[in-house]
């Protein structure tokens, strides 16, 4: 078993599957909600399951939740459970708070009460699915804030045989290539002469607008 332990609060969907993963990766995960059918089922997945209302301070401190390392707040269908949770643990000390947030203003309000991480699984879910329907070189990204991100992409056409300084895409679009995958090989942090090939893949860093525009890219 690895060293990290996760509690997730809320088995909807996105906990149930952020349990499964977690523990699939080796973790010990503690999984929390109200509904004793849900902590039931997921049983035997999670490391240990509660049924327990996580807006309970007394709760919390009983199941010894600031000595996790993270504490991931998912839950879904309760907005006002959903903040009042994140605040109760990070006023009992939890060393990192992640909460998923339905909306922006929502996320809004979590990041003003200290929530280390927000998250948007719809959004970013959603954001991910159209750029694979519009483009044959995009493979995965990750959202860093609402406005910046990294991709993974296959070079595009127009790109092929040319250097990163030809291209200019931190001037053009304020993206920066972190990498560059080459078959087996891995170039970090490329100089600005490095061409890029045919099956080349790009790890690239920026504003999302930057980001949408390079891989809608042919």
């Amino acid at each position: 078993m690895k060293d990290k332990q996760f509690a997730v609060i809320g088995i909807g969907r996105f906990g149930e599957s952020l349990i499964k993963e977690l523990s699939r990766m080796g973790f010990e995960v503690l999984a929390i909600d109200v509904d004793e059918e849900k902590v039931n089922d997921i049983i035997g997945i999670a490391t240990h399951a509660v049924q327990a209302d996580a807006m309970d301070e007394g709760t919390l401190n009983a199941l010894g939740i600031r000595n996790f390392d993270t504490v991931i707040v998912a839950i879904g269908d309760n907005v006002q459970a959903n903040i009042l949770t994140t605040i109760i643990l990070k006023e009992i000390g939890v060393k990192k708070v992640v909460a998923k947030a339905q909306n922006a203003l929502h996320g809004k309000v979590l990041e003003k009460i200290g929530t280390d991480v927000v998250i948007y699984p719809e959004r970013d879910m959603a954001i991910k699915l159209a750029r694979s329907l519009v483009s044959h070189n995009f493979l995965e990204q990750i959202n860093l804030s609402p406005e910046f991100g990294i991709i993974e992409l296959f070079t595009p056409r127009i790109f092929r045989n040319k250097s990163l300084a030809d291209i200019g895409l931190r001037k053009n679009m304020r993206v920066t290539v972190l990498a560059i995958r080459r078959g087996n090989d891995i170039i970090v942090t490329p100089v600005p002469e490095e061409k890029l090939y045919e099956g080349d893949i790009l790890v690239a860093l920026g504003h999302n607008d930057g980001l949408e525009q390079l891989s809608s890219l042919e």
